[in-house]
């Protein structure tokens, strides 16, 4: 049976579990309470009612959107399903978003090589990227 993609947000503990399994960090069960629901656009993609891959994209929604959650199960990773998701999300951001909309992401290791398909380019040397992650 073939993977299904879906906009929806998905569940406290299997989004946990997914960024876990594909090596991203850890976020507590209240962020993940507070974040979700809060989201601009959550797409999932499962398999056997099983979530295998995820992508959100957090923002006002007029002025500035952030690319996050990007995850994959590790059996499912090289299969296409990064690019499903970030798909998705991007058909909606041009359907949604206003134009001049700012669309950021923060890309790990060679990630960048997929978002430059959809048009995202790297900043540095111009402008750094900086993450502050509250203790």
């Amino acid at each position: 049976m073939e993977p299904t993609l879906a906009l929806e947000i998905p569940g406290n503990e299997e989004y946990r579990a997914l960024r876990g399994a594909a090596g991203l960090s850890m976020m507590t069960e209240e962020g993940a309470a507070l974040g979700l629901p809060a989201s601009w656009c959550s797409v999932c993609v499962r398999h056997d009612g099983e979530l295998i891959g995820m992508g959100r994209v957090v923002g006002d929604g007029g002025l500035f959107l952030f690319v996050v959650d990007m995850a994959v199960t590790p059996a499912w990773q090289g299969k296409g399903m990064g690019r499903r998701v970030m798909q998705a999300l991007m058909d909606e951001v041009h359907a949604r978003a206003p134009s001049r909309t700012m669309v950021g992401l923060i890309a790990d290791g060679t990630a960048h090589e997929l978002y430059a398909k959809f048009g995202f380019k790297l900043v540095a040397p111009g402008a750094h990227g900086m993450l502050l992650r509250l203790s």
